[in-house]
């Protein structure tokens, strides 16, 4: 419903929460231990072979041992040692002695929580490689808890209407219908859109980059890669900020024609390819038509898949969920409900106005909707414990008597900030533009600051004439 016009109250604010630093515990010291875990167990993989992956000329599996590719070759050397067209991305995984890989079998269920030895809480990564078969309901809830509760998640596409099983659906299809329809988050979840394209053939490069971990990856530097029948995605910053560009068609950057794209969900970690053909190593089982892409001189594909992976399997300390952490919300009074206790706030943010209904009891968080000049701040602090999956959550509702569907006149950022009061990272930014009836879950990777004494803050910003209001409801600060 669009917010009343509600006058300016007086409400003193309530006093800023200081955190202190986990006693004895340096990010330093943090990051040595993490990094000595990550060693001793070995990181987990789960590559998906339910969706049609080998319908067609398509072989898109790491080995015909099935789920345990070690039944073939248990010490691999060669990229023929185990058979599959994604043999040379399993056998350079696999030497290395740090993965431990397994495949979902045809006829199996994507699950998150059961019981079942291939269930994604015991993987850190999942490789969806050109599925052709709409995951369902349940399958797409499992892979979005998944990642949102810190798996590493590997979408590859391939053209529009690369349609191998004959059913209607191609992997473009597959991969949007994930993103926009499923029961976690349909908005926008991972920022960005797969475009329905058919690139016959191209050379993309990798932006220049001597920090990103995918590009500078212990498997070596990523100059580009190739397309030889493929596609590309739309990145949209203003529903993630986290998505990132990482290889671009040629003429292409910014946030069009990224032909791989990286991202995060929760405390997961998102990788998008817009071709098979790369993953392609030229061997399989017969029958099939396939192109080594791999060791294709055009681009550094190997490299590419490889370092995706590492850094997908690195996506927080818990490995997809599970881990030594303990599982705690550290948000206090997370839905309002004792006022403005433990928050700090602007006068009149935190309050039972019936004019912005709240999402759940009596009590909200609404920023602006004042119609004038107006900043408003909602904050506290929270203590992330070292080694832990960290997600800030919350729903967020935004109702607007702004008419333009151009221009952002009112803006809500969320931020996180050190103890003394420096922006870190600013998570998301919205505005009169996103205006929508309802509320939507919006999430963020908070895994960075493991050890650390955050803020995170809101703050709102409105123009002088037409009111647009921010509420906030049912937050949280996860880890586990």
């Amino acid at each position: 419903m669009l917010g009343s016009r509600r006058p300016r109250r007086r409400v003193a604010c309530a006093a800023a929460v200081l955190g202190l630093l986990v006693a004895g515990v340096t990010a330093g010291q943090a990051a040595t231990a993490a990094t000595a875990a990550a060693a001793a167990t070995p990181h987990r993989v789960l590559f998906d072979n339910t969706k049609a992956e080998t319908a067609g000329n398509a072989d898109w599996i790491i080995g015909t041992s099935q789920p345990d590719p070690l039944g073939q070759d248990a010490t691999p050397s060669a990229e023929n040692d185990w058979t599959g067209a994604l043999s040379a991305w399993g056998v350079g995984l696999q030497k290395t002695g740090d993965y431990a890989l397994k495949t979902l079998p045809s006829g199996n269920t994507i699950t998150y929580g059961t019981s079942s030895a291939l269930d994604l809480k015991n993987f850190d990564t999942f490789v969806l490689p050109e599925p052709n078969v709409l995951l369902s309901a349940a399958e797409k809830t499992a892979v979005m808890k998944f990642v949102q509760n810190g798996g590493g998640l590997f979408l590859i596409s391939d053209h529009t209407g690369a349609d191998r099983n004959n059913d209607g659906i191609d992997a473009v299809e597959v991969i949007n219908d994930l993103m926009t329809n499923n029961s976690v988050d349909s908005t926008d979840p991972f920022g960005f859109s797969v475009d329905t394209l058919s690139i016959s053939t191209d050379n993309p490069k990798a932006i220049t980059s001597t920090t990103d971990p995918v590009i500078n990856g212990s498997f070596g530097k990523v100059g580009g890669s190739i397309i030889r029948s493929g596609t590309t995605a739309t990145l949209k910053p203003a529903d993630n900020s986290s998505v990132k560009g990482l290889v671009y068609r040629t003429g292409s950057s910014g946030n069009t024609g990224a032909f791989f794209a990286t991202s995060t969900f929760g405390s997961g970690r998102v990788a998008f390819w817009g071709d098979s053909s790369p993953i392609d190593d030229g061997t399989g089982q017969s029958g099939n038509t396939l192109y080594d892409g791999w060791n294709d001189p055009a681009g550094t594909n190997a490299p590419l898949a490889l370092n995706a992976t590492e850094w997908l399997s690195g996506a927080t300390g818990s490995s997809g969920g599970g881990g030594t952490c303990t599982a705690a919300q550290l948000l206090g009074n997370p839905g309002f409900e004792s006022g403005s206790t433990t928050w700090s706030a602007s006068s009149g943010v935190i309050t039972d106005d019936t004019g912005e209904p709240a999402r759940t009891g009596t009590y909200k968080a609404w920023l602006n909707g004042y119609g004038s000049a107006r900043t408003d701040t909602l904050s506290q602090t929270v203590n992330i414990p070292t080694g832990c999956a960290a997600t800030l959550s919350l729903y967020l509702h935004i109702d607007t008597a702004e008419t333009t569907t151009t221009t952002a006149y009112d803006t809500l950022k969320v931020q996180v900030l050190n103890s003394g009061g420096t922006v870190l990272s600013t998570l998301g930014t919205y505005s009169n533009l996103n205006a929508a009836s309802g509320y939507a879950l919006k999430t963020f990777n908070l895994g960075a600051y493991a050890g650390q004494s955050v803020t995170v803050k809101l703050t709102g910003t409105e123009g002088s004439t037409l009111q647009t209001s921010f509420v906030v409801d049912d937050t949280s600060v996860g880890v586990s």
